[in-house]
């Protein structure tokens, strides 16, 4: 254990061991004290993070972690990155807030930087993912209503997906325990097997609007959509009149060694949304679309009191310019290799390791059984923040601008993890 982390240690409700039932529920997160005014909706791990820079996090009692999560792909610049929260005071100074019943000049900036960038042609600003493919589903539905005259209205998603928590997003979502309670459900939804050619094909009926997916099924447990079948599914949509949307929402930005993660297929959604990493920490999200699309989403149609701010626009444009500008996506490819090189090397033969897999710098290591969170709660203890994706999961998220030397820091805390779970196992 290292020094830094003995007093966290000390405190922890897994220390001593890992691997006990007890241990475990304890490592999925603590519940809420008594006396919070919270509602218990989130369990969280028994640790206040209270500074951040870079890749370094800092909690209330003067631990640091080497950060592998990035607040769930969110801080993709590293934490408190300079250029950004330049942009921010600067635009504290200037403007907060104003209706978008206005024009708001860094909105149109920053739908500009997005479209020359992609393969979009027009942007809406929310204030996150789920928004961002609630407008998606929105945006498909209404074109083939109000637009192309068909009237379909059916989405078809995949098996393990994640879409959102809104009641159209974790409907979306193929994984049935974010439904649980929240029933009826809207209709509309239709679910098939990843790389299942065939069972998405029986699932295409004339309602059938549009096919929406993910290029790497995150919190399903980072799996890789096989170049083949995406190519097949723009194919049939094509072919059949529907909409092709992408959830970028964790791939976006770089995260997965291209700015958009579709650009590795040679495809071009007709949709695709974004949130995560487009504000470096700041609340945002985005969805944008192709300009046969526009037509749909006339003035009335849609809307959002905080999308696209004086503020989070600041926010946006800054780390487009920085992603850009310094080439980020390709040093997180490079990155991207060299952590999954040292992860094979070191965890080699290791009875407890199944696979690593994954795209850029979202990278899961598969486990032989359900220990993911007894492994992050150990990484805990030993000064590494990484999160699961699923119970046999162990997912990294490192910055993009991470170093060699924090990925080989990152490797060998994981190695020394894995050796010891196996040996009190």
């Amino acid at each position: 254990m290292s020094d830094v982390n003995k007093t966290a240690a000390a405190d922890s409700p897994v220390a001593g061991g890992i691997g006990t039932k007890e241990q475990d529920q304890a490592a999925a997160g603590s519940q809420v004290s008594g006396n919070s005014s919270l509602l218990p909706t989130y369990a969280r791990y028994p640790i206040a993070l209270v500074k951040g820079e870079g890749s370094w996090l800092w909690d209330d009692k003067g631990n640091k972690y080497l950060d592998f999560m990035c607040g769930l792909a969110v801080t993709n610049l590293g934490h408190a990155p300079q250029r950004i929260k330049e942009a921010i005071v600067k635009q504290l100074d200037q403007l907060w807030h104003v209706s978008n019943l206005f024009h708001i000049p860094n909105q149109e900036d920053a739908a500009k930087l997005l479209t020359d960038n992609s393969s979009a042609d027009a942007v809406f600003f929310c204030n996150s993912g789920a928004e961002a493919n609630e407008a998606a589903i929105k945006l498909a539905r209404r074109y083939h209503q109000k637009v192309a005259g068909t009237g379909r209205y059916e989405i078809i998603t995949f098996a393990q997906s994640f879409h959102g928590r809104t009641l159209a997003t974790l409907t979306a979502t193929g994984q049935e325990k974010v439904k649980e309670g929240f029933g009826p459900l809207p209709e509309g939804f239709r679910y098939v097997p990843l790389h299942d050619i065939d069972a998405l094909e029986a699932a295409i009926t004339d309602q059938t609007a549009a096919i929406m997916m993910e290029t790497v099924l995150a919190e399903g447990g980072v799996i890789p959509v096989e170049p083949a079948f995406l190519q097949h599914v723009a194919k049939l949509c094509k072919e059949q009149g529907l909409l092709l949307i992408i959830d970028e929402i964790q791939t976006g930005m770089g995260r997965t060694g291209k700015l958009f993660s579709f650009e590795h297929y040679g495809i071009e959604p007709d949709i695709f949304t974004l949130a995560k990493g487009l504000g470096s920490g700041f609340p945002v999200g985005a969805m944008l679309a192709k300009g046969h699309l526009i037509e749909a989403f006339g003035a009335g149609s849609h809307g959002s009191t905080f999308g696209g701010t004086p503020l989070a626009m600041s926010a946006v444009k800054a780390t487009i310019d920085t992603i850009v500008g310094d080439k980020v996506p390709a040093r997180a490819a490079e990155m991207g290799d060299y952590l999954m090189a040292q992860l094979r090397e070191k965890l080699a033969g290791h009875p407890l390791v199944l696979d690593i897999r994954g795209k850029g710098l979202m990278v899961g290591i598969v486990c032989s059984g359900p220990i993911a969170a007894a492994l992050i709660a150990e990484g805990q203890k030993r000064g590494l923040l990484v999160v699961s994706a699923g119970p046999n999961v162990v997912r990294l998220l490192p910055n993009l601008l991470v170093t060699r030397e924090e990925i080989d820091q990152a490797v060998s805390l994981l190695a020394g993890i894995f050796a010891d779970h196996t040996a009190t196992a």
